[in-house]
């Protein structure tokens, strides 16, 4: 258990936060199937990302890393062998997911078992497309949990409506469709965030985007590249919020995404009327990137829901501590996917928001949260449930409580973010 700073007078300094996660955990798997040597920079060290590294060195792929610098010997789709040992996931969703498309093409058997948190998580929303296209898939609940175990080979293509907008489907069955027979296609009902399709461009290979449809043709050979990992969005977003309500503040960060598909969280603040100032934008047409100024705020509840929660569902623990610190009431809704995250977030949001006197309600694919509302604390202990996102929601909570706060399980955190508490300090300081 771990005390939390609190009584927070002011957050001024300049942070680079670290490589974004989604596009981390893509460099590696392309480069890994890709021909040649790919080198990434700014690679996230997080253990999520580690996790994908040891996935694909189980299968043969040398991959070499020196702190944020990864390099993968990539030897084509047909270079990958079949792995002598189970392949660990770890806390990895994005892992999981992926890698079934992957495994997919590959003629060989593969298991993969994942932490207590992945074994809830489910996947039936991966395995059911990928069996349409000929892959053998069993496992736990018939394949709807880990562990699950995989035998890939011939594919043939198929058009796919995904019931919901998930870059994780999306990506496995784009991933599994370049070495499909004919061209594979994934319709969603809203667009969610493109990586993949950016990165299967910049190895080289075709996509095709037409509205919320995206297609690939298969038999596509991969050649390696060179990437700049921008810095993640996700994790820029606690202090974005925190430099919008913490009293006094001014935060500076720097070469943050700013990929269009990902930037609800901009939107959000704009809407609420935060003081956020983007500068220096560049690199659009690969991953955009650039430097976010936000300043505290006088903020007003929003309504947030539709094509929006996409662009924002990875944010949305942190909008709802943003939300009661703005006057009026601000609404989350047409997001239950929260659902199927690493908790159940809209229950955790609302169960630890509340320990610190937040006027939260959960609904069914949201919640209400009335502001603006002082936290407060008397040795509260709240608990981030194993859940990286809750446990830094809190640690930003914890800056505006008058009293004492104590985190349960923060060692969640280092999943996408390990300096995370050395840099919130760093601003306190």
């Amino acid at each position: 258990m771990q005390p939390l700073r609190t009584n927070v007078s002011s957050l001024n300094g300049t942070i680079h936060v670290p490589g974004d996660k989604s596009i981390s955990h893509r460099a590696v798997m392309l480069g890994a199937i890709a021909n040649g040597t790919t080198k990434i920079s700014n690679f996230l060290t997080g253990e999520d990302c580690l996790s994908t590294i040891d996935c694909f060195r189980k299968m043969g792929v040398s991959i070499t890393q020196n702190g944020s610098e990864v390099v993968v010997e990539g030897k084509g789709i047909n270079g990958l062998q079949e792995p002598k040992e189970i392949l660990n996931v770890g806390n990895s969703g994005t892992t999981t997911r992926l890698l079934l498309g992957i495994l997919a093409s590959c003629p060989f058997h593969a298991c993969l078992i994942g932490d207590e948190s992945i074994a809830k998580r489910p996947m039936a929303r991966v395995t059911k497309p990928l069996r349409m296209m000929g892959a053998h898939i069993d496992g736990r609940d018939h394949g709807n949990y880990t562990p699950l175990s995989i035998r890939g080979g011939s594919l043939e293509a198929i058009q796919y409506e995904s019931p919901v907008a998930s870059a994780q489907v999306k990506s496995a069955i784009l991933l599994a469709g370049l070495h499909a027979r004919g061209t594979t296609s994934v319709t969603e009902p809203h667009q969610s965030r493109d990586h993949t399709e950016r990165m299967v461009r910049l190895f080289g290979g075709e996509v095709v985007v037409d509205g919320v449809t995206v297609s690939v043709t298969g038999s596509q050979q991969l050649t390696a590249t060179s990437i700049y990992v921008p810095g993640d969005i996700s994790s820029a977003a606690f202090f974005l919020v925190a430099g919008a309500i913490v009293p006094n503040s001014e935060i500076v960060l720097k070469n943050v995404g700013l990929n269009p598909t990902r930037t609800g969280i901009i939107d959000v603040l704009q809407q609420m009327g935060a003081d956020i100032v983007i500068e220096n934008v560049r690199n659009e047409e690969t991953e955009p990137l650039g430097d976010i100024t936000i300043r505290t705020s006088e903020l007003k509840g929003t309504e947030i829901g539709g094509a929006l929660i996409p662009r924002l569902i990875d944010e949305i623990p942190i909008i709802a501590l943003l939300a009661t610190q703005a006057e009026g009431t601000t609404v989350i809704k047409d997001a239950s996917e929260l659902k199927v995250k690493e908790t159940n977030r809209i229950d955790t949001v609302v169960s630890e928001l509340r320990k610190l006197g937040a006027d939260i309600e959960a609904t069914e694919d949201g919640m209400i949260i009335h502001g603006k509302t002082p936290l407060k604390a008397n040795g509260t202990i709240v608990d981030s449930h194993g859940d990286h996102r809750i446990g830094m929601m809190l640690a930003i909570a914890a800056c505006l409580a008058k009293g004492e706060v104590f985190l349960q399980r923060p060692e969640a955190i280092a999943v996408s973010y390990p300096m995370f508490f050395a840099h919130l300090h760093s601003l306190i300081e």
